[in-house]
């Protein structure tokens, strides 16, 4: 029997037990990591030099890839370094570490994403007033409520996770350190309940941006068909489709991850679902916004 305070390290789960596998998988990992730092850093020296995307949603757009950098420094890493070197621990401060990080930067994203979605509407609902409702301390401000946000709620989680007595022993069945797998070591009834209350209120506060994308959307929609032309109205869903692509993207991925099996699912399928919405978004949100927005492609063209 162990608990927190004599804890000091984690067992990851192991992609495969053949090492001539784990050696593949460090070399996918390291791909998938390059070709994603790679984009996000293009389109973060595209919007930071070229003047013509000094946009509100230039601005948004380098704050997205700064979170998708983030999540993909704080999983690949230690997944690829245990890969390589055939071993699945991390320290107990590691562990806590990862978890404030991931969580951080995906509650950022997903903040950042409904702060998007408000650009777009006001640029297709309300193109007049587009310069007085996004100016350049308007934007500032509602980044920096997207980051704080996703700290604070980061913060409540990773501090109610790891001040909780660990009594089932040290294995976590996951790549990377998550919430709902530490719990389940767990022996703490009031404090899994204090965690089941901060999960209900996040899950509230995502429900709560949902509803305002999805009514968003609903009138962008509307006004689109209003325009007479079809040029026109290519343009203005031109604009929309990456954006939605991108939540699209998330939303289906951490939804097919949480509506997994319980725990007759096999190790396999929980380790693919993992890597589904923790490593996808990353990695395709650069690609999906550069094949849609003309304006990077240039940039990005000239760079």
């Amino acid at each position: 029997m162990s608990n927190s305070s004599s804890l000091t390290q984690f067992l990851l789960l192991a992609f495969a037990d053949r090492r001539e596998l784990q050696l593949l998988h460090f070399w996918l990992f390291l791909a998938i990591s390059l070709a994603a730092l790679l984009a996000n850093g293009l389109i973060l020296s595209a919007v930071a030099c070229d003047h013509h995307l000094h946009t509100p949603m230039g601005f948004f757009l380098l704050n997205l890839s700064l979170t998708d950098l983030g999540c993909i420094c704080t999983i690949f890493p230690k997944a690829m370094h245990n890969s390589l070197h055939n071993t699945t621990t991390i320290s107990y401060m590691g562990c806590a570490a990862q978890v404030f990080f991931f969580a951080f930067f995906m509650s950022a994203e997903y903040f950042l994403l409904t702060i998007m979605c408000y650009d777009r509407y006001v640029a297709i609902c309300k193109p007049l007033h587009y310069g007085t409702l996004l100016g350049s301390r308007a934007c500032a401000h509602m980044a920096a409520a997207a980051w704080a946000a996703g700290f604070l709620n980061s913060l409540l989680h990773t501090a109610n996770t790891f001040s909780l007595p660990l009594c089932q022993g040290n294995a976590l069945g996951q790549f990377f350190c998550e919430i709902p797998h530490i719990l389940k070591l767990s022996c703490s009834h009031s404090g899994y309940l204090r965690e089941i209350g901060l999960l209900l209120f996040t899950v509230s506060l995502g429900l709560g941006c949902l509803i305002f994308i999805v009514f968003s959307y609903v009138q962008i929609f509307r006004a689109v068909l209003r325009i007479p032309s079809q040029q026109g109205r290519h343009k203005a869903f031109s604009t929309c489709l990456p954006h939605l692509a991108v939540v699209s993207l998330f939303l289906s991925t951490a939804i097919f991850a949480d509506l997994k099996p319980p725990s007759n699912s096999s190790p396999s399928l929980d380790l693919a679902l993992s890597v589904l919405y923790s490593v996808v978004p990353p990695a395709l949100n650069p690609l999906i916004y550069s094949l849609r927005n003309q304006e990077l492609k240039d940039a990005l063209r000239k760079m």
